[in-house]
């Protein structure tokens, strides 16, 4: 048993960061502290605590205490320690990834618009970041309808003789072909900028006293369509009354209930609700609101590639708000401000993000309570001892044998696990069977599982008939695989859903469920997931292995020898058609070398 009163004797008062170990070493949480003493005793004491941190206590096995120089220091080696090992009583933020941009090329004459993510390595502006992909293609939507950008990548661009599909959609001005001047051109992207910088009024403004003058002069298809424009503008600024203000910030609401954490984020840039988006952070420790966000906040800035706005506004005031701000304007190279006591515009917007928060929580707790019962109800009609709290599903895709890419997808009680899904390009099988991609999926996965690669799963369903999960069967007992309940989900013969069949190995039983049945519309989603996650894999290789050239692969081939081959015949078409002399007759392209390329081309 940990020896509390000891190790505080030995304890600094200084600040730093601590981790919590279990008996098996394995990390349970990493805090920090400004004093580390008094915040490690906080764990110790006779009462006050709450049932989850108790739990945690009684867990302890050893503690390592890191000394730094300031809290702001311990907060950022906080979070480096948290995203690193995740322990299980952190606030853990699941979805991490950078945020989308939209970007409007700088070096170009004839500049283009297009959807960014990641570094932002080429020259240009971006704007954004935007909640998610969706509010992005939103907004191109809406520019390229009204200002008519390019979005076509410049290998396209610099390679059209005639206008493509969107200028006959009428969103875009063909620049390609010179059916715009480059002043003309210039002026468009300049009003997308100032759209983007939240300068509509002035773009109207602008865009009236153009049409005035386009009528004055008779011209009367530009007047229209500078009309159209300011009508766009309109109805677009219309719609967005609760975005008043210059401000650019990012609001954060938050709602727990039942152990569930909401954290909703609504993105404002230049006064402008670019958009908004709910986190679901996993948290065992029951922190109320307030903590919830200081937990929250580092960990979904720092050390990351987001952009930080001038003002974070909370609902909430924060513990250790001097070192939170200190450490977010280090990393930003500006000064950061986090926010809790508003009015007016601001005060409304964290109003918004509350709601919001509140909502969401309320549909996913019904949401995860419906998964529960669907669990429950699968525990029952297979007759298990035990709740299952782990599903993995299989499924094949191909088009005719080609490009076969085998699925799995993971579902517990939470939900599905994304984090574990896989995919599988099938290799070295006869087209089109299927009995033999299962087999090397199964093989590949539940090799890696046993080798300690992941956790297994309490149930697995195989999408297909006897020969699908006879498959399953023989490769889990090769392996050595015990204790995985293996289910077939055969489709029935009006192959509609509501019909399937489950073969349930362990009971040698054949089972069909009613349609209304929670168990049934469990297996359903788990299937139907593993359908669409298999049938995009495949297509992402087909279309891949459709774009690449037959002569890319073949060794001893490479750019060069490529591009003297094309020149030298024209074309690929003529390739196949040329003999092993013909290839040979190539510069730098051995006889060896043309007859390795002609088996290849020709399946010899």
């Amino acid at each position: 048993m940990f020896d509390s009163k000891r190790f505080l004797t030995t304890v600094t008062r200084k600040p730093g960061v601590y981790q919590m170990f279990d008996a098996q070493g394995k990390v349970l949480y990493v805090g920090k502290a400004k004093n580390l003493r008094n915040r490690l005793g906080s764990y110790f004491r006779a009462s006050g605590l709450t049932a989850k941190t108790m739990a945690l206590v009684e867990k302890i096995a050893d503690i390592e205490v890191t000394v730094t120089r300031s809290e702001t220091e311990a907060l950022v080696l906080e979070q480096s320690l948290i995203k690193s090992q995740r322990p299980p009583y952190n606030v853990m933020l699941k979805d991490d990834k950078g945020y989308p941009y939209i970007f409007l090329s700088s070096k170009d004459t004839f500049p283009r618009i297009a959807f960014h993510r990641g570094a932002k390595r080429t020259k240009g502006d971006y704007f954004g970041p935007f909640p998610n992909a969706s509010s992005v293609r939103e907004s191109l939507n809406f520019l390229q309808k009204t200002f008519r950008i390019r979005s076509c990548e410049d290998s396209v661009f610099a390679n059209r003789s005639r206008p493509c599909l969107q200028y006959q959609i009428e969103r875009c001005t063909a620049p390609c072909v010179d059916y715009i001047s480059a002043e003309d051109y210039q002026a468009d992207v300049r009003h997308a900028q100032m759209f983007l910088a939240g300068k509509s009024d002035s773009i109207i403004r602008e865009l009236a006293a153009e049409m005035e003058k386009a009528s004055e002069s008779l011209e009367f298809e530009r007047a229209a369509r500078l009309r159209d424009q300011i009508v766009a503008l309109r109805r677009l600024q219309s719609d967005q009354v609760a975005e008043s203000g210059g401000a650019d910030v990012d609001v954060l609401g938050v709602a727990t209930s039942g152990g569930i954490c909401c954290v909703h984020v609504l993105f404002i840039r230049q006064g402008r609700i670019l958009g908004s988006r709910s986190y679901y952070p996993s948290e065992k420790l029951g922190l109320d609101d307030a903590a919830l966000l200081s937990a929250f906040i580092p960990q979904f800035y720092l050390g990351t590639s987001r952009e930080l706005p001038r003002q974070i506004l909370v609902s909430e005031p924060l513990e250790d708000l001097e070192a939170l701000q200190q450490a977010l304007t280090e990393q930003a190279g500006k000064e950061i401000q986090v926010v809790n006591r508003l009015r007016g515009n601001r005060a409304t917007w964290v109003e918004m993000a509350q709601q919001a928060a509140t909502q969401n929580l309320q549909s996913r707790t019904a949401s995860q309570q419906k998964l529960q019962d669907r669990f429950e109800n699968l525990q029952e009609v297979l007759r298990l001892g035990d709740l299952p709290e782990r599903l993995e599903c299989f499924d094949i895709s191909h088009s005719s044998g080609e490009a076969t890419v085998a699925s799995c997808v993971v579902f517990d009680t939470g939900g599905p696990v994304k984090s574990d899904y896989r995919r599988f390009n099938i290799e070295g099988i006869t087209a089109g069977d299927d009995y033999a991609a299962m087999g090397q999926a199964l093989k590949r996965r539940y090799t890696r599982l046993s080798n300690g690669e992941g956790r297994f799963p309490n149930i697995l369903l195989i999408d297909g008939g006897k020969g699908q999960v006879s498959q399953a069967v023989e490769t889990l007992n090769e392996l050595g695989v015990t204790g995985v309940q293996i289910i077939g989900v055969a489709k029935g013969t009006t192959r509609k859903a509501g019909f399937e069949t489950l073969h349930v190995v362990a009971e040698g039983r054949e089972l069909v469920l009613e349609s209304d049945s929670p168990a049934l519309h469990l297996i359903q989603q788990v299937r139907d997931e593993a359908h669409r996650f298999a049938i995009t894999g495949h297509r992402q290789r087909r279309d891949k292995k459709r774009r690449e050239s037959p002569l890319e692969g073949i060794p001893g081939v490479g750019p060069a020898r490529r591009r003297a081959l094309l020149h030298h015949f024209g074309g690929l078409q003529e390739i196949l058609r040329a003999s092993v002399n013909e290839l040979a007759s190539v510069e730098g392209v051995s006889r060896k070398l043309a007859q390795d390329i002609y088996s290849t081309l020709h399946n010899e």
